[in-house]
């Protein structure tokens, strides 16, 4: 796609959102169902995914990590930010690879010490990128895509959070 064809495909969205604010709010789900040998079904756009524990707190690594896969979400959103922000910007980017890595103490998944944060510590994302871009074009094009990135920013501003159980 080109930057003509993504303004295209864009424009109408964008009127649209600039003439009824609302009509741009829209609420993504997903959905599992808990299985056997502590495992969780999760229904994605391509496939059911089955997740279960992580090795490190007693898992056979069989089974999709839900740690990994959230850094999946995040890589995925980003490459594709990075691509969208290149393609509109018209920037002479080749190939791009996205690598997301992130840092968990199980002692504080496990309730072993209180202290240890539950969850990621830190995570570092990284864009390894082939094309020609000056110093300028590539600031331009890091800041952009940290800016659209929708994963990205959920995991730094943190959204509210409401959780309920309901007994059927």
């Amino acid at each position: 796609m080109d930057a003509e064809a993504l303004k295209a495909l864009q424009a109408p969205l964008k009127e649209k959102y600039r003439e009824d604010a609302t009509t741009a709010i829209v609420t993504l789900r997903s959905q599992g169902t808990i299985g056997e040998n502590v495992t969780c079904s999760v229904s994605t756009a391509r496939a059911m995914v089955e997740a279960g524990l992580h090795p490190a707190t007693g898992g056979t690594g069989l089974h999709a990590c839900s740690g990994d896969m959230l850094l999946d979400a995040l890589v995925a959103c980003a490459g594709v930010t990075l691509n969208a922000v290149a393609t509109a910007l018209q920037l002479d980017v080749k190939r791009a690879r996205v690598k997301a890595e992130g840092d968990l103490d199980f002692r504080g998944t496990l309730g072993i010490d209180k202290a240890t944060p539950v969850g990621f510590v830190a995570i570092r994302l990284r864009f390894e990128v082939e094309g020609d871009l000056n110093e300028e074009e590539k600031a331009t094009l890091l800041k952009l895509t940290e800016r659209y990135c929708v994963v990205f920013q959920t995991l730094k501003t943190s959204p509210a959070m409401d959780v309920s159980l309901t007994l059927t």
